[in-house]
């Protein structure tokens, strides 16, 4: 079978990631590689035994080169990627996928007209950690969903002020943009779409003209809620997404590396004797309870009502037992696959000619409620996320 041909524009950090995470793939190959700074190409080059070639356009212009990987500073994405999609080329551009809306809905227009398929970098949904809750969320093992917390962040580096991601020409944005878009992302992914939110940036300790810190309540329609904060003071790095459910929660710990070890803790809560939930993976029926004792038995109220097999769909309490959970613990220990198992799914949907996870139109919301954090901090109220256009 014919190698897929691969270029990389932007060869520092994430570039290198995405290059490990190719050469992992025997049916890939890293072509050429492009960097504004030589040096870097340079190195990336003679990691994975490729060309260096002295200007995107190069990349763009080779027949042979079908995927294109930009992982460039954000001011750069949206203009290489347009272009690599204009090429007739596929593109995994990294997050985010421009340094506003107005550039991502460019991007996205783009990708609708070509012949390319767009991913955004939203690595995070593949972690396993955080794969494995989604699937067991969407088999009902924590009922209906009630909320969702994450907590990110890290403390930066000395000189943290002088880097690019300080200057919001080169940014856009600051921590709610960096980490924060992942956990956008995230809660779209988890809860579907985001109706309202009420956000909060400060810069606390950085001198530079970009958020260190970001704090946001989103909400949907029906009243589930979703609270995030993301921060560049974290001193230590953390991750925590946690998933709270009507029948238990699922919290996932760590990225690995610096983060700890990834870890996914499962709390299912303990039901009441002669209850069991349902769960028809048919359709019906899903997170309703029915009882399975005998009419003579009595609610444990002075009504002393009797029991009959209905299905319980208000006060889903009487259900559970009192007491702390039934709790299991998954660990993910080794190195970070996520980029790996990212790369795995652009290709299957390349070749399955669909839509891959995490692409344009995930991109374009996620931004969408970026940018409505940054709007109801300036106004200092609750900001309807579709109004932001």
């Amino acid at each position: 079978m014919k190698k897929l041909e691969v270029g990389i524009i932007g060869c520092g950090l994430i570039g290198e990631k995405r290059g490990v995470a190719l050469s992992q793939f025997p049916d890939c190959h890293l072509k050429s590689v492009y960097d504004i700074n030589p040096e870097r190409s340079r190195q990336l080059a003679e990691k994975f035994g490729c060309s260096v070639v002295q200007s995107s356009d190069e990349i763009f212009e080779d027949k042979e080169i079908g995927i294109v990987m930009v992982s460039p500073i954000n001011k750069y994405i949206v203009p290489i990627s347009v272009r690599a999609l204009q090429s007739g080329k596929h593109v995994l551009c990294e997050k985010p996928p421009g340094r506003n809306l107005k550039e991502t809905k460019q991007l996205c227009e783009m990708a609708s007209r070509s012949n390319g398929r767009l991913k955004v970098g939203f690595n995070h949904r593949h972690h396993p950690a955080i794969s494995k809750a989604k699937e067991l969320m969407d088999h009902g093992e924590i009922g209906p969903l009630y909320y969702l917390r994450c907590y990110y962040g890290h403390g930066g580096r000395p000189g943290y002020d002088k880097e690019w991601r300080a200057a919001k020409e080169l940014s856009g944005g600051g921590e709610l943009l960096d980490q924060g878009i992942h956990v956008a992302d995230l809660f779209r992914w988890f809860l579907g779409e985001l109706e309202e939110v009420y956000g909060n940036t400060s810069t606390y300790f950085w001198n530079m003209d970009v958020e260190d810190n970001a704090f946001a309540l989103f909400k949907t329609s029906i009243g589930q809620t979703a609270l995030m904060h993301t921060s560049w003071t974290q001193w230590k790095n953390k991750f925590s997404f946690e998933i709270f459910g009507e029948s238990g929660y699922l919290i996932v710990e760590g990225l690995g590396g610096s983060y700890g070890t990834e870890t996914l803790r499962i709390g299912k809560r303990k039901l009441d004797n002669g209850y069991t939930l349902l769960v028809n993976k048919g359709g019906k029926d899903v997170n309703s309870y029915k009882l399975l004792v005998d009419k003579e038995r009595h609610y444990p109220s002075s009504s002393n009502k009797p029991i009959t097999n209905q299905r319980i769909t208000n006060n889903a309490g009487h259900c559970y037992a009192a007491g702390p959970p039934d709790e299991e613990v998954i660990e993910f220990p080794g190195p970070d696959i996520s980029w790996e198992a990212e790369w795995k799914e652009f290709l299957s949907a390349i070749r399955e000619n669909r839509e891959p996870m995490g692409n344009g139109k995930d991109g374009l919301e996620a931004m969408r409620m970026i940018e409505a954090v940054y709007r109801s901090t300036r106004e200092s109220r609750p900001i309807k996320i579709q109004d932001i256009k």
